[in-house]
């Protein structure tokens, strides 16, 4: 059987033309079909022409968002020594060490980035169960595990954003609120555009571009013309 659509989102798709928008364009529309009663987020779906079974067709990588993504971040650091310090005194939420590791192993999760020292991830790697399925396993791709705390925690506490290929070659990030402003929108999508191009995996074949979709969390998906997007000199609009 087939899932009902509601009266509300059956008046929003009827806004949206089967076709590919401008992507100006379609993020005021993105604005506009976010009617849920909560801040939604804005949502980015991007099929790549890429096969991530093959070890040379992953994208796994960390985009920085000019704008922020609107939510607070709660970091959560584990290290060792005068890097406990270094990390409280960078605004870290909590730190510790063997502690922390256990805290969590008891099923403590209040954080949502989870930043570890190279020297202590042979203790992190028993977490890997808990934090795996939850997206919270440091990683070197991620930029989550380092010895440069005051980077990594400021980084991801002003919009940096992890991300991944799903195993269909699909892209799902948040890039900022349905409340910011369509150009402040639009200059976060560039930003992970450009990062996704730039991060283009080397066993990618044919076109790598398939399709690009946005939506707000409970809103309908709206088509974006991807060359328009790739073409656009942002210090230009």
């Amino acid at each position: 059987m087939g899932k009902k659509v509601s009266r509300r989102m059956q008046a929003l798709l009827a806004k949206i033309e089967d076709r590919d928008y401008a992507p100006l364009d379609a993020l005021a529309l993105l604005k506009e079909t976010a009617t849920a009663k909560f801040p939604e987020a804005a949502e980015a779906h991007i099929r790549l022409g890429i096969d991530p079974k093959y070890s040379d067709q992953q994208l796994r990588t960390t985009v920085a968002l000019p704008k922020g993504t609107g939510n607070e971040v709660r970091v959560a650091v584990i290290a060792r020594g005068e890097k406990v310090t270094e990390a409280t005194n960078a605004g870290a939420d909590i730190v510790g060490s063997e502690e922390l590791i256990d805290e969590i192993q008891k099923g403590m999760m209040d954080f949502d980035k989870l930043i570890a020292t190279p020297d202590v991830m042979p203790q992190v790697a028993k977490l890997g169960k808990l934090l795996g399925p939850r997206g919270l396993m440091p990683s070197p791709k991620g930029g989550t595990v380092t010895f440069d705390l005051v980077s990594a925690i400021s980084e991801f506490k002003a919009g940096k954003l992890e991300f991944r290929a799903d195993r269909t070659g699909i892209v799902h990030v948040m890039f900022g609120k349905v409340t910011f402003a369509p150009d402040d929108l639009l200059i976060n999508l560039k930003a992970l555009q450009e990062t996704i191009d730039r991060n283009r995996p080397s066993g990618a074949k044919g076109r790598y571009w398939r399709s690009m979709y946005v939506a707000s969390t409970m809103g309908p998906s709206i088509r974006i013309d991807i060359n328009a997007l790739r073409d656009l000199k942002m210090n230009e609009t």
